[in-house]
């Protein structure tokens, strides 16, 4: 054996010279900013305004945060709720972490209800063990970090340790489009100082994400203009930069990123089946609704109907009691309110919505069922217009209608959405509470329940898959939507939503 085979197969390994030389300069260079404290300039001020905001906007009330690199702790204090918060999967408080002791210094004696901790995120787990914490957070934020660490392959592989299913991972960072205007404000103190930066992309980081086990939820960019100039940079950074081709020359990416599900688990399942005037459908949804996973109650919510729907769900209630069936009339109106009332009544930890009409045909529904039990989707939008439709199943002014709606819905969402009014759609009852708990932001104000799940899915940063199906034409009945009447509510309730989504 040769001394250098001899050498690389039997001695420890070295040091790493470079990454400890780059490390201490970091902590060096941080701990100096924290001592002399630069003059907290208007640019200044408005950068770190608009990051509270826009996290603000992305972090549920009362989420656990850990946030890397938290500097003196604005952001975290920002958004961090209060100490008798509990992680996901234990007590505590939120955290933030960061490489300069004299930061960390400063950040506990400004906000003492906060836990600040000086550490390598590089060796986040033995930071974090060291002081006791062991458990999940809700949300991980590495916020203008990932340009100033030396390995952040190294870093995100620290992070499956303090994640849960659950958990959402939250970075933002500047565009290297920004890099010479950036210098120029340094040269000037207008921003604080830093040294020479890495420049990732969102695919960079998206490639690195993926070889440690998370996912990209949601990317998008912002803060077109970092100067606080009254009424130009509102319109400016709430309008123009979510618009093309403006957004090219915005200052900041961010990324929403979930750990990448690792096992299966099977689930009990209810089904809602909104029935208004659909007497001929009711003996066929039971029959061919297939029995899924550990477990599947049917719910019909009747809702106002002229013909005999409700008798006829009775006496089948009665008929198949091998199934385990629920009934239900509404004391209020429309599709939305029907959802919501089966919702509430379900026992499941899957629900889904099935029509009543059967365009979708129930026979799919397994599709949908192995969606979420794979953890592959947290919410899945049934999709009508890829697979070729029955003739007379969808006139051609809904046909145009949907397709507008789904590219207003794709861009407002800033995720794929094929088909928005497609009534089939599935989550788990954990999401449906959080997204009641949270449904205050929009209000209930979608009378069909398509919208009001997508909003709400979309705002709590579930990972939304399109799931193809076959639609048929109606076998009994006329449809209950007014396509002009309901087709002009549609396009009222785009336009809050890019308000309460997109223009926020």
């Amino acid at each position: 054996m040769s001394n250098v085979e001899s050498a690389t197969s039997l001695s420890p390994a070295a040091p790493d010279v470079v990454a400890e030389k780059f490390i201490a300069e970091r902590r060096a260079h941080w701990d100096a900013v924290a001592a002399n404290s630069p003059p907290d300039s208007r640019l200044r001020r408005h950068y770190h305004n608009f990051l509270a905001h826009t996290y603000r906007f992305l972090i549920p009330s009362g989420a656990t945060v850990l946030e890397l690199g938290c500097g003196a702790g604005d952001l975290l204090a920002a958004i961090a709720p209060n100490s008798d918060s509990t992680f996901a999967g234990g007590g505590g408080q939120s955290v933030g972490v960061d490489l300069s002791p004299a930061m960390i210094a400063r950040a506990q004696a400004k906000y003492p209800h906060c836990k600040f901790i000086a550490g390598d995120a590089h060796h986040l787990t033995a930071a974090l063990n060291a002081n006791g914490i062991t458990t999940p957070f809700d949300i991980i934020i590495l916020s203008d970090l990932v340009n100033d660490v030396y390995d952040l392959h190294e870093i995100l592989a620290e992070l499956p340790a303090f994640c849960s299913p659950d958990t959402r991972v939250i970075l933002n960072f500047h565009s290297q489009l920004w890099e010479k205007p950036f210098n120029f404000l340094e040269r000037r103190r207008r921003v604080t100082p830093r040294l020479r930066q890495n420049w990732f992309t969102p695919d960079d980081v998206a490639n690195l994400a993926h070889l440690n086990g998370f996912e990209t939820v949601r990317r998008f960019d912002g803060y077109l203009c970092p100067f606080n100039l009254p009424l130009i940079t509102p319109f400016l950074n709430r309008y123009l930069a979510k618009l093309f081709p403006f957004s090219l020359f915005d200052l900041m990416h961010f990324m929403v990123l979930r750990p990448v599900p690792t096992k299966r688990v099977e689930r009990t399942v209810s089904i809602v089946i909104p029935a208004r005037n659909e007497a001929g459908n009711i003996e066929a949804a039971i029959l061919r609704t297939p029995n899924l996973g550990a477990g599947t109650e049917l719910i019909f919510v009747e809702g106002n109907s002229t013909d005999d729907t409700w008798d006829v769900i009775q006496a089948m209630q009665k008929k198949y009691a091998e199934r385990d069936i629920k009934i239900l009339r509404q004391d209020g109106k429309g599709k939305g309110d029907a959802v919501r009332k089966g919702f509430a009544a379900a026992t499941g930890e899957i629900l889904m919505i099935l029509d009543a009409d059967l365009t979708v045909p129930p026979e799919v529904l397994p599709q949908f069922y192995e969606a979420l039990a794979s953890g592959k989707a947290e919410f899945v939008n049934g999709v009508r217009l890829v697979y070729p439709q029955e003739k007379g199943a969808m006139r051609l002014a809904n046909l145009c209608g949907n397709k507008f709606f789904s590219m207003a819905f794709s861009w407002l969402l800033e995720r794929p959405i094929k088909d928005s009014l497609c009534g089939t759609k599935v989550l788990t009852r954990k999401n449906w509470e959080r997204l009641v708990a949270n449904r205050g932001y929009f209000g209930d104000f979608d009378p069909f329940g398509d919208f009001d799940l997508l909003f709400g899915a979309a705002k709590l940063n579930l990972q939304i898959c399109d799931l193809p199906v076959r639609y048929r034409e109606r076998t009994y009945g006329e449809t209950n939507i007014n396509r002009w009447r309901d087709g002009m509510y549609l396009l009222r309730m785009v336009i809050f939503a890019a308000r309460r989504l997109k223009f926020v």
